[in-house]
């Protein structure tokens, strides 16, 4: 089956959805009952860590939705409204911004001053719903998100036709999109033999500038913090598809841990993606806290710890993912040391130490934490 063959089979499977789930509504109306729709419950009381799959997942709570019910009437037509915006988009086979989305469905309701909506604040998590209730990426539903983060290296890929040698790709390197589906992206020629996500766009530059990607057979990639949606599910297809395993490089500090932890298990926000995002065999490479004292950096690369920090330290000792000996001890070694650490704290050595000695030799003594 072709990429345009699966898009408009994917296509069609949502319609379908689309259409069951209107035709049920109507026929609840017919039989003069109160119409409602069952969405899954999104937040933290519905979500868990799965441990054989090593990654978190939304439960199987559901809040049900009605329209005769002043409380929920309004949700109940925004849901809708939107659904029907999507179907639109869907059929006319192109794509928007869920900000075009929230212009498309604002108005004043006929003979009354009342608005579909107040603020996009109103229509993202309804897109949300949608997204989860009909088992629908939102880049499934033709609806894409600002690109953020780029990736380099050894491999040619073949976006929306065009092929594209990402070992060509200048400083800059290849904007991922949001929307990089089996459909979009396929890969092709690749002789990379793991994957780098980095995570800041400065130091992804270092790696770039030193041809990093070249000279170890990788591809690597940033997402400027935490990566977004398209760079995470780039990262889990790569990893999937063509047996690519994934190392993290991020900052010394609680922020840093949150991203890889993202990249690893998934995130509570995006729980009900987790099976298409997370990535449960990435390895953490760094930097670790250890690596000031093994690496001799001088005392003033330190940042020290904030109240704020050591609070989230101690929350993150307490959960199940990051319960390993391995990952107690650095937790622990951040709060004995009172100090965080940037990943351009290597720097410090030389400009180019992160890339030609710290990677290097971690990768070469396999030092990462899983």
């Amino acid at each position: 089956m072709t990429a345009k063959e699966d898009k408009k089979k994917i296509d069609d499977e949502i319609l379908k959805k689309f259409k069951d789930s209107a035709e049920e509504i109507i026929e609840t109306i017919e039989k003069k009952q109160n119409p409602k729709i069952k969405i899954p419950l999104r937040g933290l009381t519905n979500v868990y860590f799965d441990e054989k799959d090593k990654m978190i997942k939304l439960g199987d709570k559901q809040q049900t939705r009605t329209f005769f019910n002043i409380g929920q009437a309004r949700k109940f037509m925004q849901t809708f409204l939107i659904a029907s915006a999507l179907k639109e988009l869907i059929e006319s086979g192109k794509t928007t911004s869920i900000r075009d989305v929230y212009y498309r469905t604002k108005h004043t309701i006929a003979n009354t001053t009342e608005s579909t909506f107040e603020d996009q604040i109103e229509s993202d998590p309804i897109i949300e719903d949608i997204e989860v209730g009909f088992d629908a990426l939102r880049e499934e539903l033709h609806l894409f998100a600002s690109t953020r983060g780029a990736v380099v290296g050894e491999i040619t890929i073949v976006d929306s036709g065009d092929t594209i040698d990402l070992r060509k790709m200048g400083s800059g390197g290849w904007a991922v999109p949001s929307i990089v589906e089996p459909e979009v992206v396929q890969f092709k020629d690749c002789t990379a033999e793991f994957i780098l996500f980095i995570e800041k766009d400065a130091v992804w530059r270092r790696f770039n500038e030193d041809k990093f990607w070249r000279k170890h057979k990788c591809i690597i990639a940033h997402g400027q913090g935490v990566p977004p949606r398209g760079v995470r599910r780039l990262i889990r297809r790569l990893s999937d598809e063509l047996n690519l395993p994934v190392y993290v490089l991020v900052d010394a500090d609680p922020y840093g841990l949150y991203i890889y932890s993202v990249i690893k298990q998934g995130s509570i926000n995006l729980a009900y993606e987790s099976m298409r995002m997370a990535i449960p065999k990435a390895r953490f490479i760094g930097l670790s806290v250890f690596d000031y004292a093994k690496y001799k950096l001088p005392k003033d690369v330190t940042i020290k710890l904030a109240e704020i920090d050591k609070k989230r330290i101690s929350e993150i000792l307490k959960y199940p993912w990051f319960q390993k000996k391995d990952w107690q001890a650095e937790l622990k070694e951040m709060l004995r040391l009172g100090f965080k650490l940037e990943l351009e704290a290597l720097s410090a050595k030389n400009v180019s130490f992160i890339t030609e000695k710290y990677l290097p030799d971690k990768l070469a003594k396999k030092e990462w934490l899983e």
